[in-house]
C-alpha cells in the first residue's frame, strides 16, 4: 500500500512539472532555445530600462514578438535585434554570440559599456553592426574581420582604445567604417586599402597618427573620408581624387599634415565639401575650377603661399556652388579676384590675415547672400564698394541679412555709416586699425 501512495505521488510530481513546464514553453513552441537563452541573458545585463522596454520581454508572448526582436519568416530564428535610442544601459552579453542567424545588432544611442564581448566574432551572418552612442571601452576586436558579411560597422561616439586592427581589411563587403570620436590611437592601417567596397570612412576625432596610406587611394568607391581632428602628419596622397571618382566629403582639417594640395583634387568632380583648415600645408591653391558641385572649400590656416607666391585662382568665380571659402592665416599674395562676385550664393567669405593688396573688388555686391565677410589684417586700400553697401553712408542698412563684417587692419577711410543701425542681425563687427573717422 506503501509503495502505492508513493508510485502516486512521484507521479503527480512528475505530471505537476511537465504541466509548469508547458505552461512556459507553450508561448515559445517551435522556437529555437538557443536564442532564447541569449536573450534572456542579454537582457540579464540591463541594468537600466527607464522606458520599460524589457517588459515585453516575458514568457507570455513568443520571442520573436519581444520589442526589437526580429525572427525570420521560415524559422523562429533572431535575425534582428534593434534596440536603437530607448535609455537601455549596462553590459553587453558574451551569450549575444549565441544568436548563429543573428543579421543586424543596433544598440545605438544607449548606454552600454565596458567592453565589446569576443564572442561577437561567432557571428558568421552578421552584415550591420551599430554600436555609436554609447560608452563602450577596451579595444575593437580584432577578430571581427571573422563576420566576414559585414557591410556596415558604427561605433563612433564611445570610449574605444588601442589601435585600429589591420584585419578589419578582410572585410571585403564592407561599405561604412565608422569610428569616430573614441580615443583610438595608432596609424590608418594600410590594409583598409583592400575594402574596395568601402564607402565612406569616419576617423574623425581620435589620437591616430602617421600618414595617410597610399593604399588608401585604392578605395574607388569612397564618397566620404574624414579624418580630422587627429594627429596624422605627412603629406597627402600625390593621386588623390583621381582613383576616387565619387569622392563628395574630403576632411582632414586640425592635423599636420604638410606638403602641396595636390593638383589631382581638382578631378574630383563630384567633390561638396573639401576641408583642409588647421594643417601646414605649403604653395600656392591649384585651380579647382573643375569642381563644378563644391559648396564648401576651407583652407585656413595653413601656411600657403609661403609670403612669396600664392594667389587665389582667378577662375574661383567658375565654382557656381561655393557658398563657404575660408582661406584666412595664410600667405596669400595679389589682388582678390573680381571673379569672386560670380559666386552669388556665397554666405561665408574669410580672407583675413593674409597679404592681399589692392581694392576689395567691386563685384562682390553682387554676393547677396553673404553672410560673414573677414578681410582683416591685409594690405588692402581704397574705400568700400559702392556695390558692397550702397551709397554710402545711406545704403549699407540694406545687407538685411548681414552677420559678421570684419575689416579692420587696413586702409579705410571716411565715417562709419549711421545705416548700420538698421542691421538688426550684425553680432560681430571690427573696423579698427583704420583711417576711419
Amino acid at each position: 500500500m506503501e509503495v502505492a501512495s508513493s508510485f502516486f505521488i512521484v507521479c503527480f510530481q512528475v505530471i505537476i512539472l511537465s504541466l509548469f513546464s508547458l505552461a512556459y514553453a507553450a508561448p515559445i513552441s517551435g522556437g529555437n532555445d538557443t536564442d532564447l537563452q541569449a536573450l534572456l541573458r542579454f537582457k540579464a545585463n540591463i541594468i537600466g530600462d527607464e522606458l520599460g522596454v524589457m517588459d515585453s520581454w516575458n514568457s507570455s508572448v513568443h520571442f520573436c514578438q519581444w520589442h526589437g526582436v526580429t525572427c525570420s519568416r521560415k524559422l523562429p530564428r533572431v535575425t534582428k535585434l534593434e534596440l536603437q535610442l530607448l535609455k537601455l544601459s549596462g553590459s553587453l552579453s558574451p551569450y549575444i554570440g549565441n544568436l548563429s542567424f543573428l543579421k543586424e545588432l543596433n544598440l545605438e544611442g544607449n548606454s552600454f559599456y565596458n567592453q565589446i564581448p569576443q564572442e561577437i566574432c561567432r557571428l558568421r551572418r552578421l552584415e550591420t553592426l551599430e554600436l555609436s552612442n554609447n560608452s563602450i571601452t577596451g579595444e575593437i576586436p580584432s577578430n571581427l574581420s571573422a563576420c566576414y558579411k559585414l557591410t556596415s560597422v558604427g561605433m563612433r561616439g564611445n570610449q574605444l582604445t588601442g589601435e585600429i586592427p589591420a584585419s578589419l581589411g578582410l572585410l571585403s563587403n564592407l561599405k561604412v567604417l565608422n569610428f569616430a570620436i573614441n580615443r583610438l590611437r595608432g596609424s590608418i592601417p594600410p590594409s583598409l586599402g583592400n575594402l574596395s567596397s568601402l564607402e565612406e570612412l569616419s576617423l574623425w576625432t581620435n589620437s591616430l597618427s602617421g600618414v595617410i596610406p597610399e593604399a588608401i587611394g585604392q578605395l574607388t568607391n569612397l564618397s566620404v573620408f574624414l579624418v580630422e581632428e587627429n594627429a596624422i602628419s605627412g603629406t597627402l596622397p600625390s593621386d588623390l581624387a583621381i582613383t576616387m571618382p565619387y569622392l563628395e566629403f574630403f576632411s582632414a582639417w586640425e592635423n599636420q599634415i604638410s606638403g602641396k594640395i595636390p593638383i589631382s583634387i581638382s578631378n574630383a568632380s563630384n567633390l561638396n565639401i573639401l576641408q583642409l583648415n588647421e594643417n601646414r600645408l605649403i604653395g600656392n591653391v591649384p585651380s579647382l575650377e573643375k569642381l563644378d558641385k563644391l559648396a564648401n572649400l576651407l583652407l585656413g590656416p595653413n601656411h600657403l603661399g609661403n609670403g612669396r607666391e600664392g594667389p587665389i585662382p582667378l577662375n574661383i568665380g567658375r565654382i557656381q556652388k561655393l557658398k563657404r571659402f575660408d582661406a584666412r592665416y595664410n600667405f596669400l599674395t595679389g589682388t582678390i579676384p573680381h571673379s569672386i562676385g560670380n559666386l552669388t550664393g556665397l554666405t561665408f567669405l574669410a580672407l583675413g590675415v593674409n597679404n592681399f593688396q589692392g581694392n576689395i573688388p567691386s563685384s562682390l555686391g553682387h554676393c547677396q547672400n553673404l553672410l560673414t565677410l573677414g578681410l582683416s589684417y591685409n594690405n588692402l586700400s581704397g574705400s568700400i564698394p559702392p556695390q558692397l553697401s550702397g551709397l554710402l553712408p545711406n545704403s549699407l542698412g540694406s545687407c538685411v541679412r548681414l552677420e559678421k563684417l570684419f575689416l579692420g587692419g587696413n586702409l579705410f577711410e571716411g565715417p562709419i555709416p549711421s545705416s548700420m543701425s538698421s542691421l538688426r542681425g550684425l553680432v560681430g563687427l571690427d573696423v579698427s586699425d583704420n583711417n576711419l573717422s
